[in-house]
């Protein structure tokens, strides 16, 4: 059996931001809108995250995860573009999605990630929601959200008792599959800032230490990171990923994803990693090989 190709980009922060309506411009949403102004959308461009995507497609990945911040002030004006830039990465069925915090920006339209790209987010039982599961190929992709709205100057994540609970019952039923599991989530589940860190990470981490996953895939930070947490079975990787749309800046690296190549490999699996990013002149190239498993 061919291995199977999984890739995964993170917080494309779609630009360029539409322009708000002055009545959307209170509290959190003021503040970020200011931060774009000044900063953002400096290194925040379409141009780079075209061209990462172009490259994605060219290496014709089996499935495609994309792990939230599609947005950046939860304006209703984002979202149409939003699902037009996802329908263009692929069709749902290639594609899964998972909501970040700026997809839940502010409570007012917290729901719309949701509805919107709803296709992106149904699990094989048909309903949308989290967890959810989908099975492509060798692959289990579970779904989970810690998009949750937020106070000024906080982007932190949670996943909830009931998102939880459901967890341990989904993984519960997965062990007695031959399933390569991958957890898809926004916030990475170890964060040295506290305004950015998933608040319930220590109960998920029990979780998988119990009942174990193969790969975690998180964005987030906008940085290259590996990080392994203890299974039952070994350690395990959780994978991050700069923003898709990000020029280098300060200590932020430019735009990239990870491309994993994953097949049997005996009584276990195998699972080799390629990070391809942005280079001169907008070009999209190898940075670095690895297997993880």
């Amino acid at each position: 059996m061919a291995p199977f190709t999984l890739a995964h980009l993170s917080d494309p922060h779609l630009p360029p931001l539409p322009k708000p309506r002055l009545i959307e411009l209170a509290g959190k949403r003021a503040l970020g809108y200011v931060n774009w102004t000044r900063n953002r959308h400096k290194y925040q461009r379409r141009e780079v995250l075209d061209a990462l995507v172009a490259d994605v497609q060219a290496q014709t990945p089996d499935h495609i995860a994309v792990t939230g911040d599609l947005v950046n002030l939860a304006l209703e004006a984002e979202f149409a573009p939003a699902r037009a830039w996802l329908d263009g990465v692929g069709p749902p069925d290639r594609v899964t999605t998972v909501p970040g915090n700026h997809d839940a920006y502010v409570r007012a339209t917290s729901h719309r990630f949701g509805e919107t790209f709803a296709p992106y987010l149904t699990g094989d039982d048909g309903s949308v929601g989290f967890p959810g599961v989908r099975r492509r190929g060798p692959l289990a992709l579970i779904s989970l959200s810690t998009a949750v709205p937020t106070l000024p100057l906080m982007a932190t994540g949670t996943l909830g008792r009931d998102q939880l609970a459901s967890l341990e019952a989904v993984l519960d039923r997965l062990a007695a599959e031959d399933a390569f599991r991958v957890l898809l989530v926004h916030h990475p589940l170890k964060s040295g800032a506290r305004q950015k860190r998933m608040t319930d990470a220590a109960a998920l981490l029990a979780l998988i230490k119990r009942h174990g996953v193969e790969l975690i895939l998180h964005g987030h930070d906008h940085i290259h990171s590996t990080m392994w947490f203890e299974g039952p079975n070994g350690n395990i990787p959780a994978v991050g990923v700069p923003s898709a749309s990000a020029l280098a800046h300060g200590r932020y690296p430019a735009a990239a994803y990870n491309l994993f190549t994953i097949e049997k490999d005996n009584s276990g699996w195998r699972c080799e990693q390629t990070v391809r990013g942005l280079g001169s002149g907008f070009q999209i190239r190898q940075i670095k090989q690895a297997r993880l498993i």
